[in-house]
């Protein structure tokens, strides 16, 4: 997450959408009040500041737009330009178990990954409740419960999409390519009939919302 006080955006970075790269871009460019939580240089350099800033719980690199409150709140919120990126949730879901398949801390979905294969790791009931419970709308859900977005960005049409973000900031962005898995680069070839109609189910919502297909 990055909260910009003096270009008056707020980024939020759901997990396995290409925010990494977002957030280096922006990085790139950031004022001297730029508040980040995550794990890119200057986010690392300035952590120290999230201890201070009043919200009721420390803020990460993918916090939710409510756990802003007590540091801006709903109507705070109004005078920021909120956006996120979206993924192909298939898509999404390969980066997903492929990223976990590298990872080390101790996570039961961690541990899930590293004991199934891509098929069984989508049935298991942990993944697919996740999955159920985190729309890409309640990350940009604020405190009174009101969702506060001014524009989603979908990653397949970065291109298109980040005009207004652009116009917002008075700059182009250079998106760097970053924390690329190493997986097939077309995420069909992961899926069965099963494992397809798996993903649809949890994740309808933002299938409908923005379009995405298979393929």
């Amino acid at each position: 997450m990055i909260v910009s006080p003096g270009r008056r955006y707020v980024f939020v970075h759901a997990p396995k959408t290409g925010g990494t790269a977002m957030a280096l871009a922006l990085e790139a460019r950031a004022m001297k009040d730029d508040i980040m939580a995550g794990d890119t240089p200057k986010a690392q350099a300035r952590k120290g500041r999230l201890k201070k800033l009043g919200t009721r719980a420390r803020l990460s690199k993918h916090s939710m737009l409510d756990e802003l409150d007590g540091y801006l709140g709903p109507a705070e919120l109004q005078d920021f330009f909120v956006f996120m990126l979206v993924r192909n949730p298939w898509d999404r879901m390969v980066s997903y178990y492929h990223w976990l398949q590298t990872q080390t801390f101790k996570h039961p979905v961690v541990e899930l990954a590293a004991r199934h294969e891509f098929a069984g790791f989508v049935a298991q009931p942990l993944v697919r409740e996740s999955m159920r419970n985190t729309p890409y709308d309640r990350y940009v859900t604020d405190a009174a419960g009101a969702e506060r977005c001014d524009l989603f960005i979908r990653l397949e049409r970065l291109a298109d999409d980040i005009a207004p973000l652009e116009t917002h900031l008075g700059f182009p962005l250079d998106i760097p390519h970053v924390n690329r898995s190493r997986r097939e680069a077309d995420y069909r070839a992961y899926y069965d009939d099963d494992t397809r109609a798996l993903v649809a189910a949890m994740c309808s919502s933002d299938i409908d919302r923005f379009g995405y297909r298979f393929g």
